[in-house]
């Protein structure tokens, strides 16, 4: 589900309540305070807050041990969830370890044919691709795709995902119109499905704009990547890495037109926004400060 700025607020403050009264009254190792715990790390994560999401995963992680043993979905769940948070953070082979894990225990308790092992697997591509391991996300990609289809149908989110997914790999190796193909497939199934707008739409408008960038087509990815930053601002808000990344974008295409001023104080908001989300030692910010370098020695 998806909350609009405001409501995760909301949503923040009622779960920390939530466990602070559950904490009190059954103790910290309750099944109800692991379940409250997931939830506060979920709405932290979609915050960006990630060390705090990274925080209440590991407790949530902690109590689903205690009370289910190393081998139940909610404990495999946890650790997915700790997973795309270290992934987040750029701890790529600490999040794979997640990773390796949950998918034993989802394949162990649920077979290899769930769309679990599927939503697992996923994540392992998107960690791949940040490893620049194409090929490998796309083979992977393409098994998830086939594991969703069978479980899910056609039209959901998480089919929907997974062609961002396997898009993105294909660009990765340089087929742009392949990532094309899949990126429209995913989006229509997005908007059929949410017609009301969406981080996910968001995300699908952003990697169009990443081909047309690509392609040199500047003003078509400028209007993709400025309806991506409207939504992401919408359903985000203004502060979070998201927000962030995709004016990062929208600086790197006004440094390639040449508006160096326009590009430069663009790269200083989205700085700013990384800075609060990822911290002062994300891989993020070091590209975005490289980007501002440029676009200063270019200025002369």
């Amino acid at each position: 589900e998806m909350f609009y700025h405001q409501d995760r607020l909301e949503a923040e403050e009622k779960y920390s309540e939530a466990l602070r009264i559950t904490v009190l009254v059954e103790g910290e190792g309750s099944k109800n305070a692991g379940v409250l715990s997931r939830n506060l790390g979920a709405v932290y994560a979609k915050q960006g807050k990630l060390d705090d999401a990274l925080s209440m995963q590991k407790r949530a992680l902690r109590v689903f041990r205690r009370v289910h043993g190393d081998e139940h979905p909610d404990v495999a769940l946890s650790l997915n969830a700790v997973g795309i948070t270290l992934t987040k953070k750029g701890l790529f082979d600490r999040a794979m370890q997640k990773y390796e894990e949950a998918l034993g225990i989802f394949s162990r308790s649920e077979g290899e044919d769930h769309e679990d092992v599927a939503m697992v697997l996923g994540n392992m591509t998107v960690l791949l691709k940040k490893q620049g391991k194409y090929a490998e996300a796309l083979a992977i990609g393409a098994k998830v795709l086939g594991i969703q289809r069978r479980t899910l149908g056609s039209d959901d989110q998480m089919v929907a995902t997974s062609l961002l997914n396997l898009g993105e790999s294909y660009l990765g190796q340089g087929m742009d119109e392949e990532a094309l193909v899949r990126f429209q497939e995913g989006l229509g199934i997005v908007r059929r499905i949410h017609p009301e707008r969406t981080v996910v739409e968001g995300i699908f408008l952003e990697h169009f704009g990443m081909v047309y960038a690509r392609q040199g087509k500047l003003e078509d990815a400028l209007t993709m990547y400025k309806k991506a930053h409207r939504i992401y601002r919408k359903t985000l808000g203004p502060s979070c890495a998201d927000v962030g990344r995709v004016l990062t974008n929208i600086g790197n295409v006004s440094f390639r037109q040449g508006k160096l001023d326009e590009a430069m104080e663009t790269y200083e908001e989205a700085m700013a926004m990384v800075r609060r989300a990822l911290g002062d030692e994300h891989i993020d910010l070091a590209g975005l400060l490289h980007n501002m370098a440029l676009c200063k020695e270019e200025a002369g």
